[in-house]
This record gives structure tokens, sequence and C-alpha cells, in this order.
């Protein structure tokens, strides 16, 4: 049996949720349950986890974009997507800020590029070695709560095939594992480590594109950032996008479901652009989110990239009063609000 075929026989079955009573004073979306709890490694028992990585590319401070995005869709965020690159140390004061809430704690996915000027196979051989044990130094000091931690996402169209380019699938590995490993052997023992593909059928049929892979023992979580483009109709065809020229690519979540098995998956990026022809679209696409996601329940975080100036269009989940409306919905949803998010 082909692959393709393999991965088509992955079924999604149905995922549970936990209704939760309204808390004094709020809407009805979060409340303890004895039934819901949160592992180790940040997963979810009960539904998944709603996050958002707030208004990006506005220039708002991340506190008031996450109070802003919040108040757009009118519920908390158990998740907030930021952006790290080189040298800064993370997270810093207002990241902190935000996880220790004593309202709403949020769990942080930070999103690290180690260097923008090395090659993966310097960094794998030590080059910022200095930079690794120095944010390792940061974090024992200042933040000794669990987070997300996703090393260079999307490598995909990074890699340089090329013998000696530094930059190969092999090489990414070999970076991604050189990093968790120091950062481990320096004290950091709270980063729950998410490797991040970009979840697009073109990158995926590549020779190479297994050799990303770092590693079990270095992954926590498998993620993809899949937009909703002109080949995608509804949820289903956004986490399982395919293409006719790549007809052997069965869909990430299928995929994923073959190789990972006993990983959780997460959403780290998603977005729906716009659609001239179709003003519409942005509230059906995420209604049928809604009706959707309990088909997928390997999906335990989706993390919706909410920008004005996306590289391909405008993903505000709110450029319609309808569609504000459905996100809301989607938002507030007993699926997203099942467990709540651990106290720091």
């Amino acid at each position: 049996m082909g692959l393709a075929a393999v991965l088509a026989a992955c079924s999604a079955g149905p995922g549970g949720a936990v209704q939760k009573p309204a808390r004094a004073g709020n809407p009805p979306l979060v409340a303890d349950s004895p039934d819901c709890a949160v592992t180790g490694r940040l997963i979810p028992s009960c539904g998944a986890w709603w996050g958002i990585a707030p208004e990006i590319f506005t220039g708002l401070d991340v506190v008031e974009a996450v109070a802003s995005a919040e108040r757009r869709m009118a519920a908390p965020a158990d998740i907030v997507h930021v952006y790290h690159r080189g040298k800064e140390l993370f997270p810093n004061e207002k990241e902190i800020r935000l996880a220790r809430d004593p309202e709403h704690p949020r769990l942080l996915l930070i999103n690290w590029k180690p260097s923008l000027t090395h090659t993966w196979a310097e960094v794998a051989g030590g080059a910022v070695d200095g930079r690794i044990d120095r944010l390792a130094d940061h974090l024992r000091r200042t933040f000794p709560e669990r987070f997300f931690l996703t090393i260079h996402h999307e490598p995909e169209n990074d890699v340089g095939s090329a013998a000696g380019s530094g930059m190969r699938a092999k090489d990414y590995a070999a970076m991604f594992r050189h990093v968790v490993l120091r950062l481990r052997h320096k004290g950091v023992k709270n980063a729950v480590t998410v490797m991040t593909y970009m979840g697009a059928p073109n990158w995926a049929v590549k020779p190479w594109f297994e050799e990303l892979y770092p590693g079990d023992d270095v992954v926590d979580w498998v993620a993809m950032d899949p937009y909703a483009d002109h080949r995608v109709q509804d949820f289903g065809s956004l986490v399982n996008k395919t293409r006719a020229d790549f007809d052997e690519w069965p869909g990430f979540y299928r995929w994923m479901q073959w190789r990972f098995p006993g990983k959780p998956v997460m959403i780290a990026e998603w977005g729906v652009f716009e659609r001239p022809d179709d003003p519409a679209f942005k509230r059906a696409f995420f209604e049928s989110v809604r009706l959707q996601i309990r088909r997928y329940p390997q999906i335990k975080a989706m993390v919706y990239f909410d920008s004005p100036h996306a590289p391909r269009g405008d993903t505000r989940f709110d450029t319609a009063e309808t569609a504000g409306k459905a996100f809301t919905e989607l938002a507030r949803d007993p699926h997203f609000r099942a467990t709540r998010v651990p106290r720091p």
C-alpha cells in the first residue's frame, strides 16, 4: 500500500469536549472541571487550546495587542504567540506579565530564530552557544513556568539542498537538536518544544522533507501553519490541503496522524484572507471550523494569525461584522473552553 493510501486510511474519530459553567461576572467561557487536566507537556485532556498572534505588523505593544484582540473576539486567549530573533532574551517583562495575569493566565508560544547570520550547520556546530547559554540563564532566573518553544519555524522554504550550504534539511534537524539539548543541559526544563512545518503540499513532497525532523526525544508537539488561500474552502481542506499537481500528498493532518500518532498537533498559525469576490467567505470559514474541529482530535491547539498586513493579505478576523461574530462564537465554543490554563 502506498503512502497516500496509508494516510488516506487514517480516520479522525469524534473529539470530546466538556461544557464549562459560567463564572460570576464573566461570560460563560471557562471554569474548573475535575475531568479536565493539563499534562506536563501542556496537552489539555479536554478540547483544545485557543490562541492568537495578535495584531501582527500593526506596531501595537504586545500587552495592548492582546487586550485589543481579546476585546474584539470577546474571549480570552489560552496561548499568545510571540516572535524573537537572535540575541533577544525571552520572555520579556511584558510577555511575563501576560503569562501571569491573575484573571486570565496565558501560555506563551515563543517562536525563536537563534541566528539570522549563521547557517543551521554553524548553529549546530556551536556558533551561538554563548547566546543559548545566556538565554538559559535568563529563563532559569526569570521564568520557571512551562511554555511552548518553536525553533526557526517553517524551515522548508529556507532549505538549500546544495552540499556545503549549511542549510540542508539535515542541518536544520541538527540545529534544532543542538539548541534543545543545550538548553536542557543548561537547566531549562520548562520548554515544551514544537516542530512547526509550513503545511504546504509543494514542500512536503520534496525528497529531503522527512530529513527535517529532529527526533522524538527533542520534539513534544508537531505543528503546521496553513492559511486559507484560493485552494481552501473549509476547515477540512485547510488542515488537509492538497494540490492536483502533487497528487501523492494526502494533506498534513493525515500525514501527521500517520507519522506522529502519539504527538499532539498544533495549528501554530492559521489565517483567512479576504476574498473580494466572496465577502462572506470569512464568516463561512469560521463556521466550518466550529462544525468540523471535533473531527480532528489530534489537534490540541489552534493559534490564529491576526494581521491587516500578513504577507499575502488581510487576516483580521473581524473585517466584516458577520465574520467577527462567527469568530467570537468559535472562540467561545466549549471545545476551546474545556480545560483551564494552569495558573503560574
